[in-house]
């Protein structure tokens, strides 16, 4: 009798486990998530009141690049008079007075030694990370950069913020422990990358085509390992697609062969702007930053030890002037200079031997038509072994990247034969009727990995892209290697090692600058003296949502697409960038004049780089305020005149200064991929037109599409045995 209970209770408790195992997986699935940018922002965007007026937000203000400049010469008066206490600081904050500016490191009123904490040289992603983390700790920093920020590889990344699947891939088959915890790492700082920059960086599916049966299990279980990893830091789960699903999210693929598809979730972002952004914020909690100061020695004391940098301003050179050394004294001096990492050691100590192996990584930039706006493709294996990326991206498609040992130089040229590379491996996955053509290349860039170099490989694939923290014995701090993703990360670990080797102490910002432009919020961040900057929200953060954009359109009457552009580039900034464009007198839109008809740009954007992000070249705009030089290289030629005549207007370039900016501007844009045959190309020409102009080799080469010759038979005027074309001119008719 006893069994006949234990019979039907054996298979209840079988089925209930079985349906709460099934539930609890169904759930962790299927879960709510938060989309950082879905929510509604933290500050509500500006209403009008019922009186009729509107009140814009009101912006902390950075100081100008010479007040900054002057702050790097008073580091040099030790034991001068004690800083002050800026009592102004926080109605500065509110009112946006550039001469009330927003406090943000608390000054000890009995320290009378100017020198700062730490001196940052480099102003890349690392750089500028650092300068973040120590200024939102209460350390008084500078920051200083030979070009401008991001100018070198921070800018010319895959625009991925990514744990990197093929790190993972590595990390099991070779039993790595250091590759599986680059991945753990990267996944835990690509959600904090999200969360306090929703506007520059997104979520983005790509698809993994799966062309073997054997292979769906094989990333099935990749894809789903690399979800476990992220836990809670991840937003989507991974996801199997039939041969017709895949065909109808990605309807560019070639349908031979195809079984399938598993598609997963990483970031992607707007790099530079991203640099940007960080090095804006530091700026804002009180880190003196300037770019365009180039280090041209280091300075130490009687006992060896480091106290300092000498610097000039390579703007007075661009203005014909001699600069004029000086001085900037610190407790501590950090390097990172990403692939330059070498040459600063070797200022510290010349026969150091080299610890970063550069490697190069081309990109190409194509029409947005070769891939669907929402979703990226990954090719994990090349016909070499590589891995390439085909990624949706400021309304283009860029795809990359090759991996090759080189040289180290500012603006590296991609080479033809690493481009073509790249489009046969693309052809392969595409459909046969579409052909990817050379001329079909908007621009194309080579950016230089700064890999932490392995003394026993020769291989540059099997070099982890892992930092490494290293002191000299005079004091140098070198950072080096990493990605973007863990560039927070780095900071973070930099600051920790500089504050125990430099004997730094840290403190509570009390005066904490309202970067939010309102009263009605402060940042999650509890600035107590620890490292914060997983939740300090970056400029352009807080007043953002994906519906800013409507609000823009309503009050400024902007083109839909220019404000999406906006508000996704400059988040609740877009309110002063829209603010300081001009009416273009038609009825619509209101505002906002183009500086090149293919693109969202406008001319605010120019005003906003020169006045807000220190912008000083033509190149610092086109290339990394705004992305068209990175985006079309001819594009980027054309709106140079426009680019040129509103800077002049901002910063009183002479005419000399102007035509040196056009030389550089277009020797720059030869490394985004511009044809050779421009590179003499005059202003006068750009303006009447010719800039198009090809020969029939360069035609072949650089221009998206073919002649306009052919018609359809039927509309044709032409006699029988004629051919169809427009006219009897025609090369076809000839």
């Amino acid at each position: 009798m006893a069994a006949t209970p234990r019979r039907f209770l054996r298979p209840f408790l079988y089925t209930s486990a079985a349906a709460i195992t099934g539930g609890s997986a169904l759930y962790y699935v299927y879960r709510p998530r938060t989309i950082p940018g879905s929510e509604p922002a933290s500050v509500p965007p500006p209403r009008y009141t019922e009186d009729g007026r509107f009140s814009p937000p009101r912006f902390p203000l950075v100081k100008t690049r010479d007040e900054q400049i002057s702050d790097l010469r008073r580091s040099s008066r030790s034991n001068s008079i004690a800083d002050t206490v800026d009592t102004k600081g926080v109605l500065g904050a509110l009112t946006g007075n550039r001469n009330e500016g927003a406090v943000g490191r608390q000054i000890n009123q009995e320290d009378d030694d100017e020198s700062y904490d730490l001196l940052v040289i480099g102003g890349g992603a690392t750089g500028s990370g650092i300068a973040l983390d120590a200024a939102t700790r209460g350390l008084k920093v500078a920051l200083v950069e030979r070009e401008d920020f991001a100018s070198g590889t921070s800018s010319k990344s895959t625009k991925l913020v990514h744990g990197g699947v093929r790190y993972l891939e590595k990390a099991v088959w070779e039993l790595d422990y250091n590759q599986y915890k680059l991945v753990k790492e990267a996944l835990r700082e690509r959600k904090y990358f999200l969360d306090t920059a929703p506007h520059l960086s997104n979520w983005l599916p790509i698809m993994i085509p799966v062309q073997k049966w054997w292979q769906a299990p094989y990333f099935w279980a990749g894809t789903k390992f690399y979800d476990f990893l992220a836990g809670s830091e991840g937003i989507e789960s991974s996801y199997f697609l039939t041969k017709s699903k895949a065909l109808e999210a990605f309807p560019m693929l070639k349908k031979e062969n195809l079984f399938g598809a598993l598609v997963y979730y990483d970031g992607a972002h707007n790099d530079s702007r991203m640099n940007v952004s960080i090095a804006m914020t530091a700026a804002l909690y009180g880190a003196t930053v300037v770019n365009h100061i180039e280090v041209t020695s280091l300075e130490k004391d009687a006992n060896g030890k480091l106290i300092g940098a000498r610097v000039k301003d390579r703007v007075q050179e661009k203005d014909g002037q001699k600069p004029q050394e000086f001085s900037i004294k610190a407790k501590g001096i950090i390097n990172a200079t990403g692939p330059f990492t070498d040459a600063i050691r070797k200022m510290d100590e010349p026969h150091v031997p080299e610890i970063v192996a550069p490697s190069s990584g081309v990109h190409v930039i194509l029409p947005g038509y070769y891939s669907p706006s929402k979703m990226g493709l990954i090719d994990p294996k090349t016909s070499d072994g590589r891995v390439i990326f085909f990624l949706p991206w400021q309304g283009n498609t860029i795809a990359g990247t090759t991996d090759a040992p080189t040289a180290i130089s500012q603006n590296p040229i991609a080479g033809e034969e690493e481009i073509n590379w790249i489009l046969s491996e693309i052809q392969a996955y595409l459909a046969p009727d579409l052909n990817v053509r050379r001329g079909d290349v908007l621009a194309a860039w080579s950016g230089i990995r700064p890999l932490v170099k392995d003394p026993h490989s020769k291989n540059t694939e099997s070099l982890v892209r892992n930092h490494l923290i290293t002191v000299s014995d005079s004091g140098l701090l070198t950072c080096a290697g990493g990605k973007w993703t863990t560039y927070r990360q780095m900071g973070e670990e930099a600051v920790d090692e500089a504050i125990k080797r430099y004997k730094l102490k840290t403190s509570p910002l009390l005066q904490v600058p309202r970067v939010s432009g309102s009263e009605m919020i402060d940042d999650a961040a509890p600035l107590d003296g620890t490292c914060q900057t997983h939740q300090v929200r970056l400029v352009g953060a807080h007043g953002f949502s994906n519906t800013l954009f409507i609000n823009l359109i309503q009050h400024f009457g902007l083109e839909s697409i220019v404000a999406k552009h906006l508000t996704e580039s400059y988040g609740d900034r877009a309110w002063t960038v829209a603010a300081l464009s001009a009416p273009t007198e038609q009825r619509y839109p209101v505002r906002g004049l183009k500086i090149s008809a293919l693109y969202p740009f406008i001319d605010g954007e120019i005003r906003y780089a020169v006045r807000h992000e220190y912008a000083q070249t033509a190149v610092d705009v086109l290339a990394r305020r705004t992305r068209l030089a990175f985006l079309n290289a001819q594009a980027a030629l054309e709106a140079l005149p426009t680019v040129i005549d509103l800077m002049t207007e901002e910063l009183g370039w002479s005419k000399k200064r102007q035509e040196k900016e056009w030389h550089d501007t277009v020797q720059f844009l030869a490394s985004m991929g511009l044809a050779k045959s421009k590179l003499n190309v005059t202003r006068k020409d750009v303006e009447n037109g010719k800039a198009g102009e090809y020969d029939e080799h360069e035609r072949k080469l650089y221009s998206r599409h073919d002649r306009p010759a052919d018609m359809m038979e039927s509309d044709s005027k032409f006699a029988s045995g004629e051919k169809p074309v427009i006219s009897r001119d025609s090369p076809v008719n000839k």
